[in-house]
């Protein structure tokens, strides 16, 4: 008989979720959004489970002030379509930021989740906030 011993696998029911505070400021756009989905699919703790939803919330504070390196406020572009004919819309990274400077880290979270149902579930757990205000004090406690 070996000394093997089983694997163990952890459900969402069984995972202990905590309440992470990350401050964005003056922050690199794409190392900041791995690290916050490595910590949204729990691939920081040691009960992770690729299958399961075993990460932990985030929150994201001053997304407003979050850097770019290089030419890419100006040459990134984000495309969207309604669905109706001649819906096609385009614009740069610098114009969605200034429309909506959360939509900018919550897309390039998004792009490193797995595409598939679990990544639905999972961006639903990232709260986003352009300034250093945020509703969720009681839980980070």
């Amino acid at each position: 008989m070996s000394n093997q011993g089983t694997t163990k696998f952890y459900t969402k029911e069984t995972v202990q979720r905590k309440w992470v505070l990350i401050d964005a400021k003056d922050k690199t756009l794409g190392r900041l959004a791995t690290e916050i989905a490595a910590i949204l699919r729990g691939k920081n703790k040691a009960e992770f489970t690729p299958n399961q939803d075993c990460g932990d919330f985030v929150v994201v504070v001053n997304c407003a002030a979050i850097k770019v390196s290089g030419k890419k406020p100006k040459q990134k572009l984000y495309q969207r379509h309604s669905g109706i004919p001649g819906g096609f819309k385009e614009e740069t990274l610098e114009q969605l930021f200034k429309r909506r400077p959360t939509e900018v880290l919550r897309r390039a979270v998004k792009g490193m989740l797995p595409h598939n149902r679990l990544s639905d579930r999972l961006i639903t757990k990232l709260k986003l906030y352009a300034g250093a205000e945020h509703e969720q004090s009681a839980q980070l406690k």
